[in-house]
């Protein structure tokens, strides 16, 4: 599973709780996308960057 280059956010790991309180295990994945991103040199470079970095602006899509 991908992580964030900027924030580092990846999968979370738990269980399902059923109402007879049966538990299986349960993954939240998180949205993280492939982006192609502006580097400080005005260089492009493709990364996995979540969407709420995308949308805080904290990466300049290229």
């Amino acid at each position: 599973m991908a992580k964030c280059a900027i924030c580092e956010k990846g999968a979370h790991f738990g269980n399902n709780v059923s109402h007879s309180h049966r538990k299986t295990p349960k993954m939240w994945k998180s949205n993280v996308k492939s982006v192609r991103v502006k580097t400080e040199g005005g260089a492009t470079k493709r990364m996995y960057v979540c969407t709420s970095c995308l949308k805080s602006g904290k990466v300049e899509r290229a």
